[in-house]
């Protein structure tokens, strides 16, 4: 199982927010480029990278930091936020990104994300978002009032490369990832599947492991490592 350390990106630094919650955030003193060295030096491969003011603005605001990480560490790297354009998609993939997240922008438009699967083979990945099984958007505000598994086998031939399955519920609060409902996801997606929200020791990357679910492909790491829960050094041990 692949672990993917997070980096969220807000004003140049570091931040975790709660629920996706911009009022409620943590700012950490660390710089994207000197955390993502961190990572690099315990040996982890892969990364997830948030854009939080792309989120905002709907178009690419740190894809120079974003570059600078991939061309100094050679990390695989999945990057969402805010990504609503297939020029947006083409720069972050030309910057080296190896997966790029389409979230609200491919919800509420699938034919954007039909376009974007057919024009960018095996480099779109799809972020869902979910509470109580329903789909939310635009920063978690927006109920689509849409079953995530509907939406899921409207878009399955598609050619969507990976999903990243985030519980609302649960993300930023450490309290264990919904892995019934990520088993769920998993077993009517056409293609591997990230776990991502409330990750908070690492018993939860352990009991991921122990679904042995070849369907699900790695786990997004975030808040915990920040507030010291989990050791970069015991992560590491995790790596496959």
């Amino acid at each position: 199982m692949k672990i993917f350390p997070a980096i969220d990106i807000k004003d140049k630094k570091c931040v975790r927010l709660i629920k996706g919650n911009f009022e409620n955030k943590t700012e950490y003193k660390t710089l994207p480029i000197d955390q993502a060295a961190k990572y690099k030096n315990h040996g982890f491969k892969n990364l997830h990278i948030v854009d939080l003011d792309g989120a905002l603005t709907g178009k690419p605001v740190n894809l120079e930091i974003i570059k600078e990480i991939i061309n100094k560490y050679d990390f695989k790297v999945e990057v969402g936020g805010g990504v609503r354009s297939l020029d947006a998609i083409r720069q972050y993939i030309e910057g080296g990104v190896e997966k790029v997240i389409l979230g609200s922008g491919a919800i509420k438009n699938k034919e954007f994300l039909k376009e974007a699967c057919k024009k960018f083979k095996n480099k779109i990945a799809l972020g869902l978002d979910a509470k109580d099984g329903n789909l939310f958007a635009s920063g978690w505000k927006e109920n689509l009032n849409i079953k995530t598994t509907d939406f899921l086998k409207d878009v399955s031939d598609f050619g969507v490369s990976r999903i990243i399955y985030t519980d609302i519920n649960r993300d930023g609060m450490k309290t264990g990832p919904n892995y019934e409902e990520t088993v769920k996801i998993a077993e009517i997606s056409n293609c591997p599947l990230i776990i991502s929200g409330g990750v908070s020791s690492i018993s939860d990357i352990t009991t991921a492991k122990k679904l042995n679910n070849k369907k699900i492909e790695g786990i997004i790491v975030g808040k915990a490592i920040y507030d010291g829960d989990i050791k970069l050094e015991e992560l590491a041990k995790e790596i496959d």
